[in-house]
């Protein structure tokens, strides 16, 4: 007999909590992108607003190439990890295999901090990016399409 959804939102239940976790985590890392656009921002003196220019010799930039690849950084986080927040969500609802499901969490957890890593912060040449990119779609795909095929057949 299938579990009641209240029943499978509680913090007994293993594959919620990881849930709970990775979702922290990348919620967490998304908060971090701004602060650390704002350091490149300083330091490499890229002011986008008028009123944000420190000094009088300074201009108003929107190029820098570092201020960008975090900003784009940033933006593949909201592009990706917004969607495994809401599917990841309805995957625990589904009471998937526990293990499975960890292990999926787990995947796009660490895969999008890779992600960060090697495009905003130490700048690893391809296919690294790729690769984290590409294991933590796959993730989130398997799970959309794991709640979808249950959704339909229930």
């Amino acid at each position: 007999m299938a579990k009641i959804a209240f029943e499978l939102l509680t913090l007994e239940n293993e594959v919620f909590t990881a849930y709970l976790f990775w979702a922290a985590i990348l919620v967490l890392k998304m908060l971090i992108m701004a602060p650390l656009t704002g350091f490149y921002r300083v330091k490499t003196q890229t002011f986008v607003n008028p009123e944000d220019v420190i000094s009088k010799k300074l201009k108003v930039k929107f190029d820098d190439p570092d201020v960008e690849r975090v900003r784009r950084a940033h933006r593949n986080d909201l592009e990706n990890i917004l969607p495994f927040l809401a599917i990841g969500f309805l995957y625990v609802l589904i009471n998937p295999n526990i293990s499975l499901a960890i292990n999926l969490f787990r995947a796009v957890g660490i895969s999008r901090i890779i992600h960060t890593i090697v495009y905003a912060i130490v700048v690893v040449p391809q296919p690294s990016r790729a690769l984290a990119f590409f294991v933590a779609l796959l993730a989130t795909a398997y799970m959309a399409f794991q709640v979808a095929v249950v959704a339909l057949y229930s």
